[in-house]
C-alpha cells in the first residue's frame, strides 16, 4: 500500500457512530488509516485504538500535538461541534463534522471561516447526500421518469421503545440545540433538496408526545421550495411500536415513486405501465443492495468522497456550506412553532 496515497485520520468521538464511521472505512474507504483514537472515556478510545491499531488520546488539545494524522472525522454531541473544529482547523487539519455543522447559525458561520482561514477540506457527515436510494430517486425525477412533481412528502419516524434507561444526551436541549428536525429529522430534509432545490420557507407545529426528550418529538411541517413546489414533512419518535408504511413519496404528472419504510423497504414506481408498482433496484458498487444495507453504506461513501477531496482535490458531493440548509430549515420549522406562523428559511 503506497502510505503517500493514504489518508491518516482521527475518529473524535468513540461512541455509537465511530463505529458505523468505521465499519464503512473498512468497507469502502481504503485510502483512509485510522491512526488516533480520541475520547474523554479512556475505555472507548482504547477500544476503539485496540481495534484499528491507533493511538489513543483522552482530549482533542493532546491529539493535536502529539497524533500522527493530517484529518480528524468529529462525532461528538452537537454543542461541541464548535470548539472541536475550530481547534482542527487552528492546528492545520482536513475535518469531517457529523452533522449538524452547530446549533446556530452564528456558530456555523464561526466554523466556516474557520475552516476558510485553515484552507483544509471540510465536509459535513450528512450521509443521506450518499444514500443510493435518494440517489436514484434523483435520477428518475431529473430523468423525467414521473413527469413533472406535484408535490411529495416525507415521513421520519421512530419507535421510542420500551422503556428509557438514563437519559441520552440527545434529550436534552441544550446540548442537542432542539429535538427530532434538528438531529435525526435532518436526514429526510437533505433528499428533498437533492430533488428539489431549495427550501423557501415552512411552516410548522411541534409537540413533546416523549417527555423525556426536551426536544421536540414530534414534527407536522409545510415546505415551500423556491420552485413554488410544497411538500409535506413528518417527523416522530415516540410509542413503543412504529408500523409499515413509507418514508417518502413524490408524486408527478405520470406516476409516483415511493421509498417504504425499514431495512428491507423497496424503492417503487408506480406509473401507466405499473399501476401496481414495480422495485426499483438499489445498487452500491455495481450490486444490487437492500434499503437498509445501502444506507450503511453512505457512512463509508462520504468517507471515501472525503479522502478524494483531501487526497486528490476532488469535488465533494456538498460542500460544508450546503449544510447549512438543513440547520437552517429545522431553525425555521423552531420559529414556525413558536410564533405560528410562515418562516423563512434563509433571511
Amino acid at each position: 500500500m503506497d502510505e503517500r496515497r493514504q489518508l491518516k485520520i482521527a475518529l473524535v468521538g468513540c461512541g455509537r457512530i465511530a463505529g458505523a464511521h468505521l465499519k464503512g472505512v473498512r468497507a469502502h474507504a481504503p485510502q483512509i488509516t485510522v491512526t488516533a483514537a480520541v475520547d474523554i472515556d479512556r475505555d472507548r478510545a482504547v477500544a476503539i485504538a485496540d481495534e484499528t491499531g491507533a493511538e489513543p488520546f483522552t482530549s482533542l488539545d493532546d491529539a493535536l500535538r502529539h497524533g500522527d494524522f493530517s484529518a480528524v472525522d468529529i462525532m461528538l454531541p452537537h454543542h461541541a461541534h464548535e470548539d472541536a473544529a475550530v481547534r482542527a482547523f487552528t492546528a492545520g487539519k482536513h475535518v469531517v463534522l457529523e452533522k449538524p455543522m452547530a446549533t446556530t447559525i452564528e456558530a456555523c458561520d464561526r466554523i466556516l471561516t474557520a475552516a476558510r482561514d485553515a484552507g483544509t477540506t471540510f465536509m459535513i457527515a450528512e450521509q443521506a447526500q450518499y444514500w443510493p436510494d435518494a440517489i436514484e430517486v434523483k435520477r428518475m425525477i431529473d430523468d423525467g421518469i414521473i413527469g413533472d412533481v406535484i408535490t411529495a412528502r416525507a415521513y421520519f419516524g421512530g419507535a421510542a421503545g420500551p422503556g428509557i434507561t438514563g437519559k441520552p444526551w440527545r434529550f436534552d436541549k441544550s446540548i442537542a440545540g432542539g429535538g427530532i428536525c434538528i438531529d435525526g429529522g435532518s436526514h429526510w430534509i437533505r433528499p428533498l433538496r437533492m430533488w428539489f432545490g431549495e427550501i423557501d420557507e415552512v411552516v410548522a407545529v411541534t409537540g413533546r408526545p416523549l417527555a423525556e426528550m426536551e426536544g421536540e418529538s414530534l414534527v407536522h411541517a409545510l415546505m415551500r421550495f423556491r420552485s413554488g413546489l410544497v411538500v409535506t414533512y413528518d417527523a416522530l419518535h415516540a410509542g413503543a411500536v412504529i408500523g409499515a408504511g413509507e418514508q417518502f413519496r413524490v408524486t408527478g404528472s405520470l406516476g409516483e415513486i415511493v421509498i417504504e419504510r425499514g431495512r428491507t423497504g423497496r424503492v417503487l414506481l408506480f406509473d401507466r405501465e405499473h399501476p401496481d408498482g414495480v422495485e426499483i433496484p438499489v445498487t452500491v458498487d455495481g450490486s444490487v443492495v437492500s434499503l437498509g444495507d445501502g444506507r450503511s453504506a453512505a457512512y463509508g461513501l462520504q468517507l471515501s468522497d472525503f479522502a478524494h477531496a483531501v487526497l486528490d482535490g476532488t469535488a465533494l458531493a456538498a460542500d460544508a456550506e450546503h449544510s447549512l440548509g438543513e440547520v437552517r430549515t429545522a431553525l425555521a420549522v423552531y420559529r414556525s412553532a413558536e410564533t405560528r406562523s410562515w418562516q423563512k428559511v434563509w433571511e
